[in-house]
């Protein structure tokens, strides 16, 4: 079963009251309440909100005598709340408690509405006793404002000659932020806390750079695998904290990237995929929470097969275990892939693959939805919306990259997928295409492009895919349509990839919450999106993709503007992508020596384009064969 936690909801958004008790520091402070109350004698539960069962998930609250659940609200009496009956509150009086305590934050006006039902000599307390400190909030008025708990996790390692490298910039600040500040806590592979610190964000669109070297040399640390948890601190328009995430090794057998974690802890994840003969697959648990993993919790099936090989061992508190795949499931081989059963306790985990080697590539799942339907509007969206959801994908140079793509059921509700795949050359024209048909759940594998791509006789040097919903022989969808996308470099052999979902892109007609946007309502028809730099010496590379539901403008208006690590533009150029195509380009050809050299190691680019919705995919380049690969964020 999973957690008994609310997280995020498609229709309402992040759960706060979540972030609120899982927060590191919260979980110090609810340790010592719980301790306090355990001392203080028989308690009662006042429960106003219905988080009783939320906060119970999260921190344990057994020893605890508790003599009874009281509510508020009519409709939810009745209703079995930690082993009780929930009654009226105003019955709270005949529950002989000496501590009531209220499951809210903010609970002054609820207290002082019930403070003449308590019982004689008891004492109200709440879980503002756990809050966070007012110097970390954005908003002091409302506790459970999402904005005051925007905070993320990322896989951090430094050990074995691996690096990672978290890069983001300042967005906030051009929501009004001023005074951002990042909170860090550097968790340990068995949860134990390593460092705790805060990382001043110098000006206005100044880069956030956490490089794991310099955290190990800063704190005196030894070899580390965990994770590192982000509190912005300050942030204003936008409580998601998105960031690049590179790897990188002293024998240059890894450089890979990943981005951002996605905040919310999900019951399953899709798209893990199962590893090859040579390969090895880990997938990272990691504890996103101040409770543990029990052993049954973390389960791995075949997609599309119903036997789940559950994980027998604890993982304790904000721990991080390297679960090897095939030890754990070894029914499945690629071009096959596993579903996650997550149960709600880790944020978006990352897989990484070793190969036969040496070489190494980290990348992510994807939450599994199940509170979706079929859509039988889709099939009409064509006479619309024309291609209607599209998963862009980049097609590298044929001649030197083998590209395979790995369609991923990513719904509960998906039996089949009636897709197609299409091939676009850079000037946007379509050379080829594969009918997948109704592509049984079970029946998704991969799929070498090599041969799509020949019979295309694909003109230009590089090009892109687009996944695409085709009803020709029937069938439904629902609009999360997403796979992998996986390159080979021919001659190393290094390989890295990437994952996605489908949007509508580039129509000013409106079907549901798309084309999306990023700030406003739909529709979304503009471009902003973040580029990171590599150290030198290797090289960064882009490829931009122009989909375009229906025709649109026929070239875009690009703008790639260069800034330092302190937010100031040292340089601008003006690109222009044919609708339906794609330009690959890279920062050493892009911008000259000089601007390089004063963009540093913490500059980056930032990608806007008025006129259209692109999008992006980013990479770094050794010169000798190791690159990394996947999408870029917006904001």
């Amino acid at each position: 079963m999973p957690l008994a936690i609310q997280t995020f909801d498609n229709k309402t958004g992040g759960n706060a009251f979540y972030k609120a008790i899982a927060h590191p520091l919260a979980a110090e402070a609810a340790a010592r309440l719980i301790a306090d109350l355990v001392g203080a004698g028989p308690v009662a539960l006042y429960d106003p909100d219905g988080y009783g069962e939320g906060l119970a998930a999260l921190h344990d609250l057994t020893a605890l005598d508790i003599r009874g659940v009281f509510g508020q609200r009519l409709d939810r009496l009745g209703e079995m709340v930690l082993g009780h009956v929930a009654r009226p509150v105003s019955e709270l009086g005949a529950s002989g408690a000496a501590r009531v305590l209220v499951a809210a934050f903010d609970a002054e006006r609820a207290i002082g509405q019930i403070r003449h039902l308590l019982p004689a000599g008891a004492v109200a307390v709440s879980l503002d006793a756990i809050r966070l400190p007012d110097a970390m909030l954005t908003n002091h008025r409302r506790y459970l404002d999402p904005l005051n708990f925007a905070t993320n996790f990322a896989f951090f390692r430094e050990a074995d000659g691996l690096h990672t490298r978290l890069t983001t910039a300042n967005y906030w600040s051009g929501y009004g932020g001023v005074a951002i500040a990042v909170w860090c806590r550097l968790f340990a592979g068995d949860g134990q806390a390593l460092a705790t610190w805060q990382e001043p964000v110098a000006s206005d669109g100044a880069s956030l750079v956490i490089d794991s070297g310099d955290v190990r040399r800063r704190f005196g640390l030894g070899p580390f695998t965990g994770q590192l948890f982000l509190h912005v601190i300050g942030a204003v328009g936008h409580d998601v904290v998105k960031y690049a995430l590179d790897v990188t090794s002293d024998d240059g057998l890894t450089l890979s990237s990943s981005h951002d974690a996605n905040a919310w802890p999900s019951d399953r994840y899709a798209g893990l995929p199962a590893p090859s003969e040579e390969e090895t697959v880990i997938l990272w648990l990691q504890n996103s929470h101040p409770s543990p993993i029990p052993p049954g919790a973390i389960g791995l099936n075949v997609m599309g097969k119903s036997r789940v090989a559950w994980l027998d061992r604890k993982v304790a508190p904000f721990a991080s275990l390297a679960l090897d795949t095939r030890r754990l499931h070894g029914e499945s081989a690629w071009p096959s892939q596993f579903e996650v059963r997550a149960g709600k306790h880790m944020v978006r985990p990352r897989y990484e693959i070793v190969g036969g080697n040496g070489r190494r590539r980290i990348a992510h799942v994807n939450v599994e939805r199940a509170d979706l339907a079929p859509d039988p509007g889709l099939a009409q969206l064509s006479s619309r919306m024309g291609k209607g959801f599209i998963l862009a994908g980049p097609l590298l140079p044929p001649a030197r990259f083998r590209s395979e793509l790995l369609p991923t059921p990513m719904a509960t509700c998906q039996a089949e997928l009636p897709i197609a795949a299409l091939v676009y050359d850079a000037t946007g024209r379509e050379v080829a295409r594969h009918n997948f048909g109704r592509l049984a759940r079970a029946g998704c594998v991969a799929f070498d492009l090599a041969p799509l791509v020949a019979e295309g006789r694909l003109q230009t040097e590089w090009g892109h895919i687009e996944l695409v919903y085709d009803f020709a022989q029937g069938g439904d969808g629902d609009g999360w349509l997403h796979a992998i996308f996986r390159y080979t470099e021919r001659a190393s052999g290094h390989a890295a990839e990437t994952s996605f979902g489908a949007h509508i892109f580039n129509t000013v007609l409106v079907y549901g919450n798309e084309p999306q946007s990023y700030s406003g309502p739909p529709p979304g028809l503009s471009t902003r999106l973040f580029l990171r730099l590599g150290v030198s010496p290797l090289d960064t590379f882009c490829h931009l993709i122009y989909p375009a539901s229906t025709p649109w403008h026929p070239v875009s208006a690009t703008d790639l503007a260069l800034y330092d690590g302190r937010g100031r533009k040292l340089a601008e150029r003006r690109v222009e992508i044919a609708c339906g195509g794609s330009l690959l380009w890279r920062q050493s050809l892009m911008f000259d020596a000089g601007e390089r050299r004063a963009a540093g190691d913490r500059g980056y680019v930032v990608v806007r384009d008025t006129t259209c919705r692109l999008f992006g995919y980013h990479g770094l380049s050794d010169g000798a064969g190791a690159f990394s690969l996947d999408h870029m964020f917006g904001f």
